[in-house]
């Protein structure tokens, strides 16, 4: 692990929306590695998003997977950033409250799919970027793959029902965009 404390992250409700992205960025923020970071806001489109694509997911799992997520993550929750949103401005205002909770959060980076709807000339004033899921834990596998990989091994072995083999954990994690993630984690799994 690197020292000093770990660097502050907000995760999108575009990252956790996947299943297998989520249950990866959740982990390799157990390990210390980053301190992740989310709102109820995000929590609540990031499941509103699971339950509109597929309805045989009950929203009680979802919400029973926030109450897991928000205990796995020690400090996770930002609140108190409100105040700051309205005097943004993105692409897509209804981003606003993500750049928002970064801010008020002092994090670094802001992990999500939509980088075009955080562009760099709104993100530097406040010293982050935006980087999509695949290219971020492409990084921390650069700073210490040992952890990283430590973090997705476990998450393969907890997969039970049914029990996946390292080949279709890795295919699973390439589906959802973790392309880059798998070719690099591959030999240290």
């Amino acid at each position: 692990m690197s020292s000093g404390p770990p660097f502050v992250v907000v995760y999108d409700a575009s990252v956790l929306f996947p299943a297998p992205v989520r249950d990866s960025l959740v982990r390799i923020g157990m390990t210390g590695l980053v301190q992740p970071k989310w709102t109820e806001r995000i929590h609540e489109e990031w499941v509103r998003g699971v339950v509109r694509r597929d309805r045989r997911i009950s929203r009680e799992v979802l919400e029973r997977t926030r109450e897991l997520m928000n205990a796995a993550v020690p400090d996770c929750l930002v609140e108190g950033y409100e105040p700051l949103i309205s005097a943004l401005e993105l692409p897509d205002r209804d981003d606003r409250h993500v750049l928002a909770a970064a801010i008020h959060a002092r994090a670094q980076t802001i992990v999500t799919e939509n980088v075009k709807d955080f562009p760099a000339a709104a993100l530097a004033p406040y010293g982050m970027a935006a980087e999509r899921a695949d290219s971020f834990i492409l990084g921390l596998i650069d700073i210490n793959p040992g952890l990283v990989a430590s973090a997705l091994r476990d998450q393969w072995h907890d997969l039970r029902h049914p029990p996946f083999t390292q080949e279709r954990f890795l295919a699973n994690l390439k589906r959802c965009g973790l392309v880059q993630t798998v070719a690099a984690i591959r030999p240290h799994l």
